[in-house]
């Protein structure tokens, strides 16, 4: 029997239609998320959280927007299931329960920021087609608008729990940070969180290292417009960073798993850091083993961000590539070959995507 015909035999019908349809699923999720992130960046959810019912021409008056764009966009969060319709009144609205991830400060965080991930990744399809074809790597200036996401995803998940829930993890930091200490953000992006601290600790001294230009102009501009005298931004290439035992406290966010070397670059942390010292890191809490993350909430999201950003811009570093999903066991495990005793991993509430790890310089 040939193999054409040992497949036709074994081939279910019912199994092929219910995968079509679930493709079709994934279609039509993806056409949704591609909306989102539009209706995030021109402010459509803030505006139709704070209106009634309304139709149309309101919302797109509210917004300041281009009414028939406004009512083609409506048609997709009306069948995409995010605002509801009502055909008599030719009303729309968004539910309280629905605003309540996808509008800024939202309860259950602002997750229309991520839907802005989606939009990017077809900006970069033609140079991603080339790199599978022939390898090599990404620049973060292929990525337009990257720190403005960034910064928005640092907004919710660092900058507004950074005093009641972060620094908090590192017994001691908060009232060492009061009498004053010195303060290394590694991969600082425009720098809100050390902005934050800066604020918050005038007795301390804050530095923030990031190697892309842009964001440091963004970092100065925002430091030098709140007057803060006890912040400075510098770019660098942590590839190379070598300060010996200058901080008593370093912090990464979301920033160790796209450094061209990771292992190397907790190593420099490490040799940075004042005996007695602590580094706080926040990044990504899937497992290094595929098999574990087969329940995780969003893992194919995440697993695709890393295809199309944070493994690339490692490669074209000519760094490993350990991508987005390298794995909470290979950080922990950097981490103790860094030097790093007392580490400790923390799952918080706000932030159940990423892994928090706690970790002391003897």
């Amino acid at each position: 029997m040939s193999v054409t015909m040992a497949k036709a035999d074994t081939f279910d019908r019912q199994a092929a239609d219910a995968f079509a349809a679930r493709v079709g699923e994934i279609l039509n999720a993806g056409a949704v998320a591609a909306m989102m992130s539009i209706g995030h960046r021109l402010g459509l959810f803030r505006v139709m959280a704070d209106l009634p019912p309304a139709t149309s021409a309101a919302i797109a008056a509210a917004a300041k927007l281009n009414e028939r764009y406004v009512r083609e966009w409506l048609a997709v969060m009306t069948t995409g299931g995010v605002v509801t319709y009502d055909a008599g009144r030719a009303t729309y609205a968004l539910p309280a329960e629905h605003a309540a991830c996808l509008t800024p400060g939202a309860p259950l965080g602002n997750l229309a920021v991520y839907a802005q991930s989606i939009a990017l990744m077809g900006v970069v399809e033609e140079r991603m087609l080339d790199r599978f074809r022939n390898g090599g790597g990404m620049s973060y200036a292929d990525y337009p608008c990257f720190h403005q996401m960034m910064a928005e995803d640092s907004a919710q998940t660092v900058v507004d729990h950074l005093f009641t829930a972060l620094l908090p993890l590192a017994d001691g930091v908060t009232a060492r940070l009061e009498r004053g200490i010195e303060v290394l953000d590694a991969g600082c992006g425009v720098g809100h969180a050390l902005i934050a601290m800066a604020e918050r600790y005038p007795n301390s001294r804050f530095s923030g290292y990031d190697l892309c230009a842009d964001a440091i102009a963004a970092a100065q501009q925002s430091a030098g417009a709140k007057g803060l005298a006890n912040v400075r931004f510098a770019q660098q290439d942590l590839t190379d960073f070598a300060e010996i035992e200058r901080y008593d406290l370093i912090t990464s966010f979301d920033a160790v798993h796209d450094q061209k070397e990771p292992a190397d670059f907790l190593a420099r942390l490490y040799r940075a850091v004042r005996p007695g010292g602590v580094h706080l890191m926040q990044d990504i809490g899937g497992s290094a083993r595929l098999e574990n993350n087969l329940a995780m909430p969003m893992a194919a999201f995440l697993y695709a961000i890393s295809c199309v950003h944070c493994m690339p811009v490692s490669l074209g570093q000519g760094g490993a590539g350990l991508g987005t999903m390298w794995g909470w066991e290979t950080a922990e495990a950097f981490l103790q070959r860094a030097g790093f005793s007392e580490i400790e991993r923390h799952v918080l509430p706000h932030d159940p995507l990423n892994v928090w790890f706690v970790s002391r310089k003897a």
